[in-house]
Formats: C-alpha cells, structure tokens, sequence
C-alpha cells in the first residue's frame, strides 16, 4: 500500500519505500488503492493536528464525513479514541453511510438550525472540528466550538478571516499529507509506520475500505468518468480506476488483534 504521487494517472510510480506501506491481506488491490492518501490525512489531522490520544474523549464535529477523507476519519476516531462523533449530511445515502461507518450522530447541515443542534448535543460548543469544506464558515466555527477549541482543514481556501477566531481562542491547523514528501520531513518514515497500522487495523476488522465504485479498465474513458463523479460533490467515499485482474479479492490473512 502506497502513498500515491500527486496529480497523476500513471500505472506505475516509483515511490519513496519511507511513505510505503505493505497492503491489507484481507483486501484486494482497487480496495486497498482507495485507503493510502485518505487515511495519511485523516490520521494526521487527528492524531499529529488535535493531538488526540487513545485517551481522548470530548466531541469531534466531521464536515464532509461522506468524503474519502472524511470516512476513514470517522473510524479512525471511534476506532481508537474516545471522541463523540457528530457527522454533517444532507443526502439519505451519506447519512446512512457516516452511521454504518461509526458516527455517533448524524445531522442535516442544510437545516437551518445545524449549529444549534450541534450545540445542543455538545453544550458549551465541540472540542474539536474537521473540515473539508471551509469557505464561510468562520461564523459558524465560531458559533459551534467551545473557547480554545481547534479545526483542522483540508480544502484549498485562501480567504477566510482568521482573525475572527481569536476571541474564543480557536486554533487553526492546515493538513497535508504530501507536506512530509514535498519537503523531505526529518520523520518522513512516520506516514510508513501509518500505513502500516492502517493495514493492521483493517486486517483485524477494526477498519474497512472507503471503496464505493471501482471502475474498469484503466483506459482514458474510465479517468473521465471517475472524475465526473468526483467532481459532481455527490460521491460516497472513493472511486477507484484498476485494471480488471486487481479487483479480485486476495485471499484474507487473519490479523493479530491490538
């Protein structure tokens, strides 16, 4: 299991063996190809970002909990921390999606009372909150956290007023995964060591693939598709284009449990 090169749909990469890992026995190549670069940021958010602990508890608002990284995040967080969940949805599908993968509560972020019903299951605000969808919602930050509460961000949004987060205290913490590569980090062989538990953890059942649609073959015609979908907002989880000999199932390996 690898941590795949940005921006590109080449068959083959050659990759740095610090940011491998080795693939989930229990799963087969398209189902293992969906996990690395999602589950790298979703562990570091949580775990490098908010500095949770397998101690941790309090609550962790998700927005975007149907994403790719957004749906490792939620059984990360419930697989090995002690955090309530609160998911954001809007469709019946995403719903049923982020409670089949863990979510304490599921709400309706188009309802036009979201923040108080967040609220109102985490009174005096959450602790934490993951966002993948950023744009406007510095009010809304500010409404739903508690005083010295944190966000960490994944999407591309240069025009947001930080300085609206300083009166509660709020800390602002920007993931990406690509950064430990991009800039050869002193501990790049942490996301190897991540990887490798991801797969531990989906080997003994704790963690499942994000895959929700594999796509067939690996021809230009399938690219096109897979980021028709990507692009339209609406997709559950990750797609995937293989070619057709890696979708088949490998044989399942038990795993050791933790």
């Amino acid at each position: 299991m690898t941590s795949p090169a940005r921006a590109s749909d080449a068959e083959l990469q050659l990759v740095d063996e610090r940011i491998v890992g080795h693939k989930p026995h229990t799963l087969d190549f398209a189902a293992a190809a969906a996990l690395p670069l999602t589950s790298l940021t979703a562990y570091e958010a949580l775990f490098d970002k908010l500095r949770l602990t397998a101690d941790s508890s309090g609550t962790l608002l998700v927005l975007g909990s149907s994403g790719g990284v957004g749906s490792v995040l939620i059984q990360l967080a419930k697989q090995l921390t002690h955090v309530t969940v609160i998911a954001a949805a809007s469709r019946e599908d995403s719903t049923q999606w982020a409670v089949d993968l863990g979510a304490d509560h599921v709400l309706n972020y188009h309802d036009d009372d979201f923040a108080d019903q967040i609220v109102e299951l985490a009174p005096g605000g959450v602790d934490d909150v993951f966002s993948a969808h950023s744009r406007g919602q510095i009010p809304f930050f500010i409404k739903v956290l508690r005083p010295f509460g944190q966000i960490v961000a994944i999407d591309d949004e240069p025009e947001l007023d930080y300085y609206a987060l300083k009166n509660k205290a709020l800390t602002w913490h920007w993931e990406f995964m690509f950064a430990r590569s991009m800039f050869h980090a002193p501990d790049l062989i942490r996301q190897h060591e991540i990887l490798e538990r991801i797969a531990e953890l989906v080997d003994t059942g704790r963690v499942r693939t994000t895959l929700t649609r594999a796509l067939q073959p690996f021809d230009a015609t399938q690219l096109r598709e897979a980021h028709r979908v990507v692009e339209s907002g609406h997709a559950l989880g990750k797609i995937v284009v293989a070619r057709p000999q890696l979708t088949r199932a490998s044989r399942p390996t038990p795993g050791r449990l933790p």
